[in-house]
């Protein structure tokens, strides 16, 4: 199965976890069997808020969860309507966050988790 990450850089499994979805500069697709890595590009980090399409951004790609440092209320709605989970990880890096997952350590977000604004209060929403 394949995870998307939200990074800050676009080194393999040493990548920092973005702190909020929308706004990450890399998305890094994680093979979980295998712990491939490969960096897409966000083309849609510069958006207003509300504006964000993280379909359009993982189109293309075999994803079957995305796990966030935090995530706004419209992105987690439109990633679960594509039948995307997202999970919660509180680890820095995407070696960490991997190993999270893999063991059954991160909680699904709900809701009530989102973030009110690009870091701006709410939910688990850093940096």
């Amino acid at each position: 199965m394949n995870i998307c990450i939200p990074v800050v850089d676009n080194c393999g499994l040493e990548s920092r976890v973005c702190g909020h979805f929308g706004s990450a500069p890399f998305f890094m697709i994680v093979d979980t069997d295998t712990s491939a890595c490969k960096a897409v590009e966000n083309g849609n980090q510069h958006h207003a808020h509300g504006m964000c399409q993280p379909m359009n951004a993982l189109a293309g790609h075999d994803i079957g969860g995305v796990v966030v440092g935090g995530i706004g209320a419209g992105a987690l709605m439109k990633l679960r309507a594509g039948g995307i989970t997202v999970y919660l990880s509180e680890y820095d890096s995407v070696k960490d966050t991997l190993e999270a997952f893999k063991s059954g350590r991160l909680n699904t977000v709900s809701p009530d988790m989102a973030c009110g604004g690009h870091g701006h209060g709410g939910g688990h929403c850093h940096g």
